[in-house]
Formats: C-alpha cells, sequence, structure tokens
C-alpha cells in the first residue's frame, strides 16, 4: 500500500525528528478533515482526552497513542520515530576535555562502569533504566549487537537480573542507533531488547516500568513486521498486563498473538515454539482470571503443539518451551486455578533435566514451592525453595511473591529445615 505523500512531507518528518508524536496525530487528524469528536468517536473517548493526546508532550498512555496514530495514517516506521527517547543534548556531547582518552581506556572505563553498577543495589539500576528511558544514552559501540543481545539473554536465563539490568542501558543506546538503518533486523532486534527488558522488570516486580518497555518493544515488533518479535511483545504485555489485574485486556492481546502465529502455517520450529509458549501464556492469564474451562482446553492444545518439538529446548532459542515445559506451565495453571493437589500431580514427574536453563530449572522449584504451601505442606516448600535458589539464586531472592513465601515460612516454621537458609538468602540485597 503507498505511503501518502503527507508523511514524506518535510513537516512530518521534522515532527518525527523531534518526537512530536501527538502533534502527527493532529497532522494526520487534520488532514483527513476529521474533528476531535470524530476522532474520539473512533477511538472510543471524548473530544477532550484526543485534545490532551495531541497537545502532551509527555506520553502516558502508549496503547491510546498507537491506536490514535495507526487511525490517522501514520505509518509505522514514522511512528517508531517519533516515540524514540531524545539522545542527549548537544551540551553534554561536546564537553571538551584535556586531552581524548584511547580507545582502549574508554572501552576499559565502560567495563569498570559496568562491573560497578552491577555491584550496586536495584534502586541504583533502576535509576540508571529510567535514565535510559528517558534520554536514550550515546552508543556504547562495545561490540556486535547480535552477539551482546545472546549474552543478555544467557544472564536472563540463568536468574543473573543485576547484572543484566546493568547492560540494558547500552543495549538500548546501540540498538536506537542501528534503528537508523530503518532495516526491519534491526528494528526487531530493538524489539527484543525492550522485550528483554520488561521480562526482568517483571521479576522483580516493577510493573509501571515493566509496563513503558513493553510497549515499546510492541511498537518497535509492528514496525519491524518479524511475527516472532511481536509475539514477544505482545507476552511481555500481557504479563504485564495480568499482574495489574487487567485479565480481560491481556487475554485478548495473547489472543491475537496465537491467532496471529498459528496464521504463519506453523512450519519450523521457531513458529511453532513461539505458538505454544502463546497457549501457555493464554492458559495461565485465563487461569488468573478465574476461566477454569478455557485455562484447561488452552493447556491441552499447548500440549499438542510442543509434542512436534524437541524434548529439551535448544539453547538460544527465544521461546524455550518444550513438553515438560507445558507441564510446568500446567502446575501453574492449576494453582491459579485453586487446585493444589492438581498441581502437584501435574508437576510430578518434571526433574530439572528437562529443562535447558537455570530460570527454568529454578522456576520449576518455585511452582511446586507454591502448589506445596498452598497444600500447608511447610517442609516441601522449603525444600523446593531450596531447589530453586540453588539452580539460581535470583529466582528466589528476586522475585516479590517469592520472597513473601519465605517470610511467611519464617514466621510460622522458623524450625524446618532449610528455612534458615532461605530467610539469610532473601535478606540480601538484589
Amino acid at each position: 500500500m503507498p505511503v501518502d505523500p503527507l508523511w514524506n512531507s518535510k513537516r512530518a518528518r521534522e515532527l518525527a525528528a523531534q518526537r512530536q508524536t501527538g502533534a502527527l496525530i493532529r497532522l494526520g487528524r487534520e488532514h483527513r478533515g476529521w474533528t476531535l469528536a470524530a476522532l474520539g468517536g473512533r477511538l472510543g473517548c471524548s473530544p477532550a482526552t484526543v485534545s490532551r493526546l495531541e497537545r502532551r508532550g509527555r506520553i502516558v498512555d502508549f496503547a491510546l497513542v498507537q491506536r490514535a496514530a495507526l487511525e490517522v495514517g501514520v505509518p509505522r516506521h514514522i511512528l517508531a520515530t517519533s516515540l524514540v527517547p531524545p539522545s542527549p543534548t548537544a551540551a553534554a556531547a561536546t564537553t571538551v576535555s584535556a586531552s581524548p582518552r584511547p580507545a582502549e581506556e574508554d572501552l576499559m572505563r565502560r567495563r569498570t562502569f559496568l562491573t560497578a553498577t552491577a555491584a550496586a543495589g536495584p534502586t541504583a539500576l533502576l535509576t540508571g533504566l529510567d535514565d535510559a528511558l528517558a534520554n536514550t544514552p550515546e552508543p556504547a559501540g562495545a561490540g556486535p549487537l547480535d552477539a551482546r543481545l545472546a549474552a543478555a539473554r544467557d544472564l536472563y536465563d540463568r536468574g543473573a537480573h543485576r547484572h543484566l539490568l546493568a547492560s540494558i542501558p547500552g543495549l538500548l543506546a546501540d540498538g536506537h542507533a542501528a534503528v537508523s538503518s530503518r532495516s526491519s533486523l534491526d528494528q526487531a532486534r530493538l524489539s527484543a531488547v525492550y522485550s528483554l527488558a520488561s521480562a526482568v522488570l517483571i521479576k522483580l516486580g516493577t510493573y509501571d516500568r515493566a509496563r513503558l518497555t513493553a510497549d515499546r518493544a510492541r511498537t518497535w515488533a509492528e514496525a519491524s513486521g518479524s511475527p516472532l518479535a511481536a509475539a514477544a511483545a505482545a507476552r511481555e504485555l500481557a504479563i504485564v498486563l495480568r499482574h495489574q489485574d487487567q485479565h480481560a485486556a491481556a487475554q485478548r492481546l495473547m489472543t491475537s498473538a496465537a491467532t496471529a502465529v498459528e496464521a504463519t502455517g506453523l512450519r519450523t520450529e521457531a513458529s511453532l515454539a513461539a505458538y505454544a509458549q502463546m497457549l501457555c501464556t493464554l492458559a495461565y492469564t485465563a487461569a488468573r482470571g478465574g476461566q477454569r474451562a478455557d485455562a484447561l482446553a488452552m493447556t491441552e492444545e499447548a500440549r499438542r503443539a510442543a509434542r512436534r518439538l524437541p524434548s529439551v529446548a535448544p539453547a538460544g532459542r527465544l521461546f524455550s518451551i518444550s513438553p515438560a515445559a507445558v507441564d510446568l506451565y500446567a502446575v501453574g495453571i492449576h494453582w491459579a486455578l485453586g487446585d493444589a493437589g492438581a498441581a502437584l500431580e501435574a508437576g510430578k514427574n518434571l526433574r530439572a533435566a528437562q529443562f535447558s536453563t537455570a530460570e527454568r530449572r529454578a522456576r520449576m522449584g518455585t511452582d511446586m514451592a507454591r502448589a506445596w504451601w498452598a497444600w500447608n505442606r511447610p517442609e516441601q516448600t522449603a525444600r523446593s525453595l531450596l531447589d530453586a535458589y540453588r539452580a539460581s539464586p535470583g529466582e528466589v531472592r528476586d522475585r516479590p511473591a517469592i520472597r513473601g513465601i519465605v517470610q511467611q515460612l519464617a514466621d510460622r516454621y522458623p524450625r524446618v529445615g532449610g528455612v534458615p537458609e532461605l530467610r539469610a538468602a532473601v535478606a540480601r540485597s538484589v
């Protein structure tokens, strides 16, 4: 479909470069001859809301902004450009030093900074991420983005949340620098960085930040046209919505994502794994919303899809789903439905060797612990949590819900084996 000449005009390009998304929406609305009320009617909101959206410099509701922009015809690549955070100010970029540092020294300084930042507490790390989300840092140029993104995913898989948070600002800086190429592959890479940021923020329970990064992941995924990037971004956003008690919205989003992946034909293992993952997330979302029949039906559909996948997910796959992983989801689904007995039955044959990453092995422990705790079995709960901690300390130490179980164990059963060790573990800073 040809792009309207309006969006190739100097005015449109300037507004996009100035990050004036609201002004772009106004430009498109007026170009179509629509009133504020007409656009509001299409969006299901008041004319005053549209007016505020067009005039506001700071975006509050990314979902509404994206809907409005696409409704008035703003092309996705123009929209994505307008949503990029501003680069550092020119003044910061022109600071004069007495003598230029060699490249090796710059690299060493970056490594030293990364190590020091990773050793900091969560508040400092989150502040650094907030700064990067508000103002894109200067490109770090620390190596190929694909390799660094793979290393960041490995940090996530190991539960090294502190080091992962420290690495994300640099990934965002280089990812944003790369998308100036308008390459769909570079756009998909940037979406992947934002999705990974959302995933770790969800682990830490910082859902407002995770909502922001998930929204940006979706924007860049849609710009790239990659169904797998879109699926990953949709999944992170659905998880955030679920934690914000927006179960219906999360379920609609995951239903749409699963349908979109299915429409690819599921001809490759990667697309089949994405489909099975979408079904698992959809099933768990339905369970948290109290929809038993839908949750169990989606679980069975995920099992059928996963039968065509390897018994252990290959390293580096975007969606590390497998038949055993579906069974692990079933543990959580039954727990969410309030049936701890069925959850324990679903997980009774699971073994750590069935999972390729420390994060999944630890997740097996924490999910079984939740079921044992609901079944009022403190000894088994503590044992499962210790298994999880030994697989990946961050999965126990960093997740608020799991720390809550440890605290309850410590308060009610302080002498049960393993509880003192668990209490000491979660007392340490993230």
